[in-house]
């Protein structure tokens, strides 16, 4: 299973919405980390689907929302919870560094 994309459109049902933590990888085309993270949190997702759901959105495509949470570098993770901003991870990291920062969550 991969991460599916949310969008302007579907931010309020997919992320402010859902049920349980919701991990939103702000990323673009054109960002070399953001393609090196991208299969980490795919796995990420696919061994704790009933922990975590791990979505992308398209910061290129979606300006609106990379400005209303400050996003200023990519690849930047932040993890939702009942609506609310939790966690912020900034940069590519290997996946058990992005375990460890996401232990709350899927440990």
């Amino acid at each position: 299973m991969t991460a599916k994309a949310t969008t302007s459109a579907t931010w309020e049902q997919d992320v402010l919405q859902a049920e349980g933590p919701v991990l939103v990888d702000f990323w673009a085309a054109w960002c070399g980390p953001c393609r090196m993270v991208a299969p980490v949190l795919d796995e990420i997702q696919s061994e704790h689907p009933d922990k975590i759901t791990v979505l992308k959105l398209n910061v290129d495509e979606n300006p609106d929302l990379a400005m209303k949470y400050q996003i200023t570098s990519i690849p930047a993770m932040k993890v939702f919870n009942k609506g609310e901003v939790e966690t912020t991870i900034i940069g590519a990291k290997p996946k058990f560094a992005l375990e460890k920062d996401l232990a709350a969550y899927i440990g």
